[in-house]
């Protein structure tokens, strides 16, 4: 498949000074100096720049550079430090970072470049889950005194820039195979499936769900601190008690088909940074450490899709120099990110600024469990979010598909919200595999409405009707009568070759 990024156009090379470049640069005016490229109607086309001072004005701690100008240009910082995939104290740091300092940190997709732009979903669905997520990291953080954050401490994340990796710009959204991942529907849709994105400056649009753009807000799925030992063996124990006797004491078990119910640490596909594979110190950890699947206490795998420009992270600090990490960069999520690889997946970078807050855990994190470690970080979202004006609202309520009532049950509500937007969006034609995947990646709103009026919880979808070329609303005699016809291309998808039972809604359209 052909790449639909923008070409570049005006390439620039960092190392070199303005009058070196492929291009020459100018600084003047005149109708008589030539073009160096040219573009046709329509292109979507990349012009790089240096900053308006050529690059002499450099990072040092001195003003000599202003007033010499004519310095030369230096290297920005890129860093090349190796990976992990796993949370536990002694994944050494591959950095340190003072406060009030900005840095740039690097990130692959959270596959390590497995899924890729091509014209198959075989890698969706044989793909080893066992190695993700890849994150950057750790960093370990220092006062101004060289002090490091110390455990009790609120480590302040201020998110000053981000966004794709220049050359890359492209992702994907997809849903697992429902014996390898599933998904929040992987009972209605067990294939895999994949759909590629591309970006042009803020917007995404994808060939394989045409008729459908939309400004992006880019954020980290995964960013956290590294939990003590003591932290670490909570998870463990209560993830164990999950996994072992989950499905026969959860009765949600009946109605949400992801499986496993809870990721247990593992030495395949274990990546631990620094730390060599085939140490003993390597075996030691990768058998402790936990998986970086759920969000926790220290941040994680929480999927807020508002982390965007101008945001704060409030992390609580477990261990000596807080070790932050972070990784699973979104162009672009809907609430709830309902597909499990449903975001726009992408590599990315965030350029990143820390405080510490000294004694914050005790001052501000209200423990919600038996010890002082059960506390959750708060997040401070950003100026910036796409502006929609009308919006569309499914409402879910805790019945199932099978008609059975669920007492105030969330998460019933929210899977019943989730398919009436399919099913009610396949009307104006596109496959429901195709909704099921927009609605993880768009900017969708998901809401908790009502949760104390017994026996039904109530949650809601809010769809901004602005990102499609037609209007979606309901209208008399609007919608044709008869077979719809599905859009062309649809999503690419592999065959369900497993033998579990799809869920159907007995009164839905087909």
């Amino acid at each position: 498949m052909a790449h639909y990024g923008a070409k570049v156009v005006v390439p620039i090379d960092l190392k070199k000074k303005p009058w070196e470049q492929k291009h020459p640069l100018h600084n003047r005016w005149h109708p008589d100096i030539p073009v160096v490229a040219e573009v046709k109607d329509g292109e979507v086309f990349r012009v790089e720049m240096v900053d308006f001072s050529g690059g002499g004005i450099t990072s040092d701690y001195s003003a000599e550079d202003v007033k010499h100008a004519d310095q030369s240009i230096k290297k920005p910082w890129e860093q090349a430090l190796p990976l992990h995939n796993r949370w536990h104290p002694e994944i050494p740091p591959v950095a340190h970072v003072k406060v009030s300092e900005v840095f740039r940190v690097e990130m692959v997709d959270w596959t390590g470049s497995i899924i890729k732009d091509d014209d198959s979903a075989a890698d969706v669905k044989f793909i080893d889950l066992s190695t993700v997520h890849y994150l950057s990291g750790p960093i370990r953080v220092v006062d101004k005194k060289e002090t490091p954050a110390m455990p009790g401490d609120l480590l302040a994340v201020e998110i000053c820039n981000l966004g794709p990796l220049p050359g890359d710009e492209w992702g994907y959204t997809a849903t697992f195979d429902r014996e390898n991942g599933g998904g929040f529907l992987t009972d209605h849709f067990p294939c895999a499936t994949k759909a590629i994105w591309y970006f042009e400056g803020i917007y995404a649009y994808s060939p394989h769900i045409p008729g459908v753009r939309f400004p992006g807000l880019t954020h980290p799925g995964i960013i956290g601190t590294a939990p003590s030992m003591e932290l670490l063996n909570i998870w463990n124990e209560r993830e164990r008690e999950v996994e072992e006797n989950g499905h026969k004491s959860l009765k949600l078990c009946e109605v949400l088909h992801s499986r496993p119910l809870a990721n247990l640490p593992s030495t395949k596909g274990c990546h631990l940074g620094k730390i060599k594979k085939g140490t003993a110190e390597w075996e030691k950890i990768a058998k402790e450490a936990a998986r970086t699947i759920p969000g926790r206490e220290n941040g994680g795998n929480c999927d807020i899709k508002n982390l965007s420009r101008g945001s704060k992270i409030y992390l609580p600090v477990f261990v000596e120099g807080a070790n932050l990490s972070t990784g699973d960069m979104h162009f672009s999520q809907g609430d709830g990110e309902v597909s499990f690889c449903g975001a726009i997946e992408m590599s990315g970078f965030l350029e990143l600024k820390c405080e510490i807050i000294r004694g914050g855990m005790k001052e501000y994190l209200t423990p919600m469990g038996p010890t002082p470690l059960h506390v959750n970080p708060i997040f401070e979202i950003g100026p910036v979010e796409p502006r929609f004006s009308e919006w569309l609202v499914f409402e879910g309520i805790s019945v199932d598909e099978s008609g059975r009532q669920h007492f105030l049950d969330a998460s019933v509500a929210y899977k019943r919200a989730v398919l009436n937007a399919i099913d009610y969006l396949s009307k104006f034609g596109y496959s429901k595999e195709q909704v099921y995947l927009l609605l993880s990646c768009c900017p969708c709103e998901g809401r908790i409405s009502g949760i104390v009026d017994a026996p039904n919880a109530v949650a809601t979808l809010a769809i901004p009707t602005a990102i499609f070329d037609q209007d979606i609303r309901p209208k008399a005699g609007k919608v044709p009568i008869g077979p719809r016809l599905v859009r062309k291309p649809d999503v690419l998808r592999c065959s369900y070759d497993g033998n579990l039972p799809t869920t159907k809604n007995p009164a839905a359209s087909m």
